[in-house]
């Protein structure tokens, strides 16, 4: 049967308070596991942080997301060589690279996923800002080129980098959708044309969180189309520290970035448990 995995952000974690207090790493998965996440997301460019949260993670059968941020081909051999070792759900490429010609994309893309098909895990390219990705129109240009391109969708980042009006057009739905039509996993938050993560349990910020559950839904119903009977899709409640987290003037959020992942969490949970649109 297919299903769907709530990982939380390690990155997320971060309270970056006034204070100065943070938890350590153990903490932080404690919480996640007693708070019944099915594992988390996190950088793979620290070897140790690695493997420390694969074993605290392992025994409770929880997966990982791991995240990469090649500039070259073969800056990704390392990360897949330690995700390989580590054990985890999918990798997660942010292309840090900036190219303002398709072209210059092409050798980049086909190398990594060379290297990709070496691995037993799913290898995805995330949607992001200030990344080969950070277009919406160059990501689509991308996806002719590729048509099999499988995609990581943070939508966030293309709502706020194209500053989309409401009510959104049917041309930037029929955008977005195709984005969908490729994406595989998802980060989850929620932005608004200005800013790129509101806090959602703000009354005013339903219209934006109502647009991004929208989207979620078409693609959760597309992944199911294309995925496999028994696979599962991961989503990533990613509501991220400062300066992603809108702060006050005493320098903190706004908000318990905790409490409105759980709560991102049953929003989305509704949606993967509600019936096929009409």
């Amino acid at each position: 049967m297919q299903n769907l995995l709530f990982l939380q952000s390690l990155w997320a974690m971060e309270r970056r308070h006034t204070d100065g207090a943070e938890r350590t790493l153990e903490q932080n998965i404690e919480m996640i596991v007693d708070a019944g996440y099915d594992g988390v997301s996190m950088s793979f460019t620290d070897a140790d942080l690695a493997h420390r949260a694969s074993a605290l993670l392992k025994p409770h059968g929880k997966v990982i997301e791991a995240q990469c941020f090649p500039r070259t081909v073969d800056d990704l051999a390392p990360a897949l060589e330690l995700a390989s070792a580590a054990g985890v759900h999918h990798l997660d490429i942010q292309a840090d690279v900036r190219p303002r010609r398709l072209d210059d994309c092409i050798p980049l893309i086909e190398g990594w996923r060379r290297l990709a098909e070496q691995v037993d895990f799913p290898v995805y390219f995330e949607t992001h800002r200030d990344r080969m990705t950070t277009d919406l129109y160059f990501t689509l240009d991308l996806l002719d080129r590729f048509p099999d391109l499988k995609l990581l969708g943070d939508l966030s980042h293309f709502l706020v980098g194209r500053e989309f009006a409401t009510p959104i057009s049917a041309e930037n739905h029929a955008y977005i959708n195709r984005i969908l039509d490729h994406c595989w996993a998802f980060h989850g938050r929620v932005a608004s044309r200005e800013q790129v993560q509101i806090e959602i349990a703000f009354a005013h910020h339903r219209i934006w969180l109502d647009i991004f559950l929208g989207w979620w839904k078409y693609g959760f119903e597309s992944w199911r189309r294309r995925a496999g009977p028994d696979d599962s899709l991961a989503f990533v409640c990613e509501l991220g520290p400062q300066p992603y987290a809108i702060t006050g003037p005493d320098g903190n959020d706004t908000t318990d970035r905790w409490q409105e992942a759980l709560l991102l969490r049953e929003h989305v949970r509704g949606l993967w448990n509600s019936p096929p649109a009409g």
